[in-house]
This record gives C-alpha cells, sequence and structure tokens, in this order.
C-alpha cells in the first residue's frame, strides 16, 4: 500500500492496525498537507454489518469536536 494513490491521497507510511483496518500516514496532494487514512481490512471489505460499522464509526467520529482528537474530512 506504501507508495499508492488513493483518490488524492499518496500513502507515506503505516501508522497502526486494528482489528477492523489499517491507519496510513498519508498526502493530500490536492491541499499539500497530510493525514490519515484509514482503510477497511480486505477481509472484512464484503462483510455487510463490517462496512455499515466502519461507516458508522466515520460517522460517530465527524460529529467530535475535541483539540485531541483529528478532524475527519471525507
Amino acid at each position: 500500500m506504501i507508495g499508492k494513490t488513493i483518490s488524492h491521497y499518496r500513502i507515506v507510511e503505516m501508522i497502526g492496525e486494528g482489528g477492523m483496518g489499517v491507519v496510513y500516514r498519508a498526502l493530500d496532494t490536492k491541499l499539500d498537507r497530510h493525514a490519515a487514512v484509514k482503510i477497511l481490512s480486505p477481509r472484512l471489505g464484503a462483510d455487510r454489518d463490517a462496512v455499515a460499522r466502519f461507516v458508522q464509526e466515520a460517522k460517530t467520529a465527524s460529529a467530535l469536536d475535541h483539540p485531541n482528537i483529528g478532524t475527519i474530512y471525507e
């Protein structure tokens, strides 16, 4: 995954890995800034419940506003 571009995010390095996926440090090539990109594990891609949980997690996190929590852009 390192070096690949997904949409306008160029994957730079892996930050961490969990039960649902992997988080990468990426470069937003449109806005020239660093971002964290979380990608659902391929083994869960066909699991509708897992995909729904992944999307719900992103929606929930995007509603949070705290200086110690990263902002969700997409």
